[in-house]
């Protein structure tokens, strides 16, 4: 499946992404890149950005990475661990397939902000159901 038509369709498709201003920018088989730019809605009450966008980020760059073989893949067990916060500027989440089989794989991703820090990192399970992502593409 072409790597574009997956990128766009995360791009155009995933409208909860697409609200917080998060893109994917880098896509290959087992391995996806999303960035976001923070902005003053993105920040909690202490005024530092809020552990859901930091998860966000991480799980639509799961999804795309997940995804990226062209067979439907849907999350079944997530979890972030957040180590430090950020205020402004642009977030990195790259996600990376660490195992894989015909139903099943496992995804790290690391967060990080444009100093190239890291603030968080994420675990996500798949199942790859017996779909093709392309019967969901548009068009």
């Amino acid at each position: 499946m072409d790597m574009k038509a997956i990128e766009t369709f995360f791009n155009r498709e995933d409208a909860f992404a697409k609200h917080n201003g998060m893109t994917i920018t880098e896509l290959r088989e087992g391995y996806a890149r999303a960035e976001m730019e923070l902005k003053p809605c993105h920040m909690n009450g202490a005024k530092t950005v809020h552990g859901g966008v930091l998860f966000t980020l991480a799980d639509f760059a799961f999804a795309a990475a997940s995804n990226s073989r062209g067979q439907l893949a849907l999350s079944i067990n997530s979890s972030i661990s957040i180590f430090k916060g950020a205020r402004q500027g642009k977030l990195t989440a790259e996600a990376r397939e660490v195992s894989h089989s015909p139903k099943l794989a496992s995804f790290e991703v690391s967060v990080r902000n444009q100093a190239g820090d890291l603030l968080a990192t994420f675990q996500g399970m798949v199942y790859r159901k017996s779909v093709s992502l392309q019967s969901l593409l548009p068009g």
